[in-house]
């Protein structure tokens, strides 16, 4: 009896986002992981051009793909929705919870909908008139934090301390996007929790010298300290893990994701956003949370790549029983009256 073919897994990385490189790291990373537990791996580099990037997919032939993409159109579900269509089974989130989780704005939406804490905030639009920007802030005091809607890794994102510095952060922020929400500043711990298919892994505690986990932060040598695990007490631990599942649950996130969280001392819990494809080189957060609960870096690849599906429902197209007066039916007359109506 002969053997079933191996499965071809293509581990997709690059893209056209500004996290490009932090994704060729993922999926390098990724893939010397996989090849190394046997399996058969095709890496894809996905280029600038959209179009290209989807022949890269097509012609691979791969039967799974394990999703290394960070930001706009690997996280925010396009390369999902492609997948979708050629019914390759892939990691991470669905189209839509990718989307709402890259979606900032919407993301804050359906927080406040579940009952899930989110620091206050008020959007910025290219439309806006920045120099009317006093009036709109109003007493919404300072200092406050400034991020694009739809980047990822902390990109653009710059915290403010008076008007001027807010208007400089506007400026620069919307050279990424359309929309950028200013947030209210809140002192407290920057804790991640990492999951993985709806099961809380454990959570960390980040603390950057400069003060802000800004892009610089996360992807410069000793520019962080980590604490794994974060450093509280046993219930307020247990806290942050159920509102880590609760925020993932309320954008229906699904597969591996990282919740970023502020624990303040006033006893309170804030959810920052949702990361549904976070980093995956072995320095990254997700495989530092996930190796303090038993995986190794290999096995936690292995893992996601069980997790692989597809989301959107395979219905069959309807039968439909024909009509013996329609088939026999001319239709020739339904013109006559149209042109004497006419």
């Amino acid at each position: 009896m002969s053997q079933a073919r191996p499965r071809r897994v293509g581990v997709v990385m690059g893209g056209s986002s500004g996290e490009r490189e932090v994704s060729l790291r993922s999926g390098a990373a990724v893939a010397a992981a996989l090849e190394g537990r046997g399996h058969q791996v095709v890496r894809l580099e996905l280029p600038d051009d959209a179009a290209a990037a989807s022949r890269t997919i097509q012609s691979a032939h791969i039967d799974v793909a394990f999703l290394a993409l960070h930001g706009r159109h690997g996280e925010d579900g396009c390369v999902q929705g492609l997948l979708e269509l050629l019914g390759i089974p892939y990691t991470g989130s669905s189209v839509l919870a990718s989307a709402l989780a890259m979606d900032k704005q919407k993301s804050k939406e359906l927080f406040r909908l579940h009952n899930v804490p989110t620091p206050p905030y008020y959007a910025v639009t290219t439309e806006d008139e920045l120099d009317d920007i006093e009036t709109m802030h109003g007493s919404f005091g300072f200092p406050v934090v400034v991020k694009p809607r739809g980047e990822g890794s902390s990109l653009g994102v710059k915290k403010a301390e008076s008007i001027s510095d807010l208007v400089k952060a506007l400026r620069a922020a919307l050279e990424l996007d359309d929309v950028v929400l200013v947030e209210r500043y809140i002192a407290g711990i920057e804790v991640n929790v990492g999951l993985l298919d709806g099961r809380p892994l454990g959570a960390i505690e980040i603390v950057p010298k400069s003060g802000l986990y800004d892009y610089e932060a996360k992807y410069t040598p000793g520019m962080t300290e980590y604490f794994m695990p974060a450093r509280l007490s046993p219930t307020r631990y247990r806290g942050v893990l159920n509102l880590a599942d609760r925020a993932a649950r309320a954008l229906g996130v699904t597969g591996p994701c990282r919740v970023d969280l502020l624990v303040t001392r006033g006893e309170n819990e804030y959810v920052l956003e949702v990361n549904t494809l976070p980093g995956m080189t072995e320095t990254s957060l997700l495989p530092k949370i996930a190796a303090d609960a038993g995986y190794d870096f290999a096995s936690l690849c292995e893992a996601i790549l069980a997790s692989a599906r597809l989301y959107a429902p395979r219905r069959k197209a309807p039968v439909r029983e024909s009509s013996p007066r329609l088939e026999s039916a001319s239709f020739a007359p339904v013109a006559s009256v149209a042109r004497k109506i006419a």
